[in-house]
């Protein structure tokens, strides 16, 4: 077995503890220097350095730790020949790399930090693979070698080479306002080499929206600009780091049609996404990348994609006898919840009216059950967050009235992150008293994983580490309704389904309600018991339905969006039925679209 050993470098704090890792390691107590410190003269610049060539896998430090910095795993040795890329001492490693194909779109499936921009990356050109000597990096013609006789030689060679033209979507597209002062229109025509550019841009909606300069523009409206950009650009490979963000459903559609077409002029698509749905709807083929988040990262074989997603789900790659979780995603049946709902009303309201300048938003009356989870669904800009600013209590309507004799705790779609303090405090000011050894640990923190986060700045913390404290520190207070906008924001799959499973848990133990707005169908149809539909003119006029059971509510909405879904054999996850399908027809023609 070779050992892998990580220490996060936010969490080792040599200052603030009295080096335990050092002190109980069983071979620097024989004399040996297994853990030593990075700087011995200053411990508040230093953190812990963990030799892995001479670390037995004993996994003492990792227990002993206060911070839970440091984590030690035991591989098997013939997988170090197959490292790609080690970005330090002590830190994350990838094995393995994808090839891309021409014509086809390649889906690439996994957790947050397993490697996947990793990957895009080094596909691009943008990161040279080190193969694991990080401070003796290989030349380019030592790369092309290591790689003999496989597919993945033939790609370095050209990327080296410069005779492969790439055109990439980043995963940060907020970035792009911090390097470009102009209008969408300017920097869609500096990187229209196809001629293309306003094409996409209409297919996406933007026509409204190119003559704003770029840092006007929404979360949603950047993202399908850079999805327009990359589209646009004259190239042999396309990569798409999750580009369904910030859109809705309708959106998300459409981008994933666009990506579609390019692949079907003959052209490489590689995609990272985290709405299953919708990777199951544009990958031809995927792999998944499994390993410890933010230690390492393996790629698989390429395979089907519903292998792939089944077999993720599952957490077992059969090909290769590879268990990667010790537990499988299993999906209920659309009405597995229902009869846990009781007939108490928590909160109802009249059909109400709320107008604001060259917006009306009209919804039906409604009411909400204990122990009920309503999901909200629709495009962006009918008026999801106005209503759930309403039922907070944060805005008033116009006509109309709410009978709230419910507390509620609100999670709002944007995050704020100028917070000061540490994860810890955040959740303690939540919960109204310390967090640390109270009831709500093993109720709330350690199913969502957030221990080793107590001490992590909020200011520092990543998109998904942040989502998941908001949704925790919602959770923890004392609330009948729990209204959550848009909570599988900048989570990965594994995250989303984790999440919607243990809030109907905790819904249905604690005899709470929830209303959960989301765009990612795999998570409202895991979460919901019943729906509320929006309907209209985007930015103009929204309509909302009453509260629907889930069936006749994912059966008007899937029909507003045209598009069919069945339930996998295997999983009884949903998937979208392929356009004019079979399947397709057959259930338009029945008037059944969801199953």
């Amino acid at each position: 077995m070779h050992r892998i050993a990580v220490v996060e470098k936010d969490l080792c704090k040599p200052k603030n503890c009295s080096l335990e890792c050092i002190a109980f390691c069983p071979l620097n107590r024989d004399g040996g220097k297994c853990i030593t410190l990075s700087n011995e003269a200053d411990r508040s610049k230093a953190i812990a350095v963990i030799d892995e060539d001479i670390c037995n896998g004993c996994g003492i430090c990792v227990k002993k730790c206060p911070f839970e910095a440091i984590t030690i795993i035991n591989i098997a040795e013939e997988l170090e020949e197959r490292k790609v890329h080690q970005y330090g001492q002590n830190a994350f490693r990838l094995y393995n790399i994808p090839v891309p194909k021409s014509s086809t779109v390649v889906g690439l499936l996994g957790r947050n930090g397993i490697g996947k921009s990793t990957v895009l990356n080094i596909i691009a050109g943008l990161l040279k693979p080190n193969l694991g000597r990080y401070d003796d990096e290989p030349s380019w013609d030592e790369v092309i070698e290591h790689f003999k006789g496989t597919a993945v030689k033939e790609h370095l060679k050209a990327v080296a080479e410069k005779r492969i033209r790439v055109a990439m979507k980043p995963q940060q597209v907020y970035l792009i306002a911090k390097v470009f002062n102009g209008t969408g229109k300017e920097l869609l025509a500096r990187y229209d080499e196809s001629g293309y550019g306003e094409h996409y841009a209409k297919r996406l909606g933007l026509h409204e929206s190119l003559d704003r300069y770029v840092n006007e523009l929404s979360g949603g409206e950047l993202q399908r600009l850079a999805v327009a950009v990359a589209a646009s650009k004259d190239a042999d490979l396309y990569l798409f780091d999750e580009p369904s963000s910030y859109n809705d459903v309708y959106q998300r559609l459409e981008v994933a049609r666009v990506i579609n077409e390019i692949a079907g002029k003959g052209k490489s698509v590689m995609i990272v996404e985290h709405d299953l749905t919708m990777l199951d709807y544009l990958s031809d083929y995927m792999h998944i990348l499994y390993g410890e988040p933010g230690a390492y990262g393996i790629v698989s074989d390429v395979m089907s994609t519903n292998t792939a997603i089944n077999e993720f789900l599952q957490g077992y790659i059969s090909s290769i006898n590879v268990r990667f979780r010790d537990r499988a995603f299993r999906f209920d049946s659309a009405t597995s919840g229902e009869d846990l709902i009781m007939e108490e009303v928590v909160t109802e309201y009249s059909r109400i009216e709320k107008g604001y300048p060259g917006f009306r938003l009209v919804a039906d009356a409604a009411m909400v059950r204990k122990g009920e989870v309503v999901g909200i669904v629709g495009a962006n800009a009918l008026g999801k967050t106005t209503l759930m600013r309403m039922i907070a209590g944060i805005d008033r309507p116009d006509a109309g009235a709410f009978k709230i004799n419910s507390r509620i705790s609100y999670k709002p779609q944007y995050l704020e992150q100028d917070y000061e303090y540490d994860v810890r405090t955040l959740l303690s000011e939540a919960y109204g008293r310390s967090i640390e050894g109270s009831s709500a640990e093993p109720l709330i923190i350690e199913p969502l994983r957030l221990r080793k986060m107590y001490d992590k700045t909020v200011k520092n913390l990543s998109g998904g580490e942040l989502q998941k404290v908001a949704i925790a520190a919602c959770l923890l207070r004392d609330a009948d309704i729990y209204a959550m906008d848009e909570p599988s924001a900048f989570l990965d799959v594994e995250d989303r389904i984790t999440i919607a499973r243990f809030i109907q848990r905790f819904v249905k133990g604690q005899g709470r309600s929830a209303i959960i707005v989301d765009h990612d169908m795999h998570m409202v149809d895991m979460v919901a018991d019943t729906l509320i539909v929006f309907t209209g003119t985007p930015g103009k006029e929204g309509y909302a339905t009453g509260t629907l059971n889930k069936r006749e509510g994912m059966n008007l909405f899937l029909k507003g969006l045209d598009i069919t879904l069945r339930r996998d054999e295997e999983s009884n996850r949903p998937r979208i039925n392929k356009m004019h399908s079979r399947l397709d027809r057959m259930q338009k023609e029945k008037g059944i679209y969801y199953i």
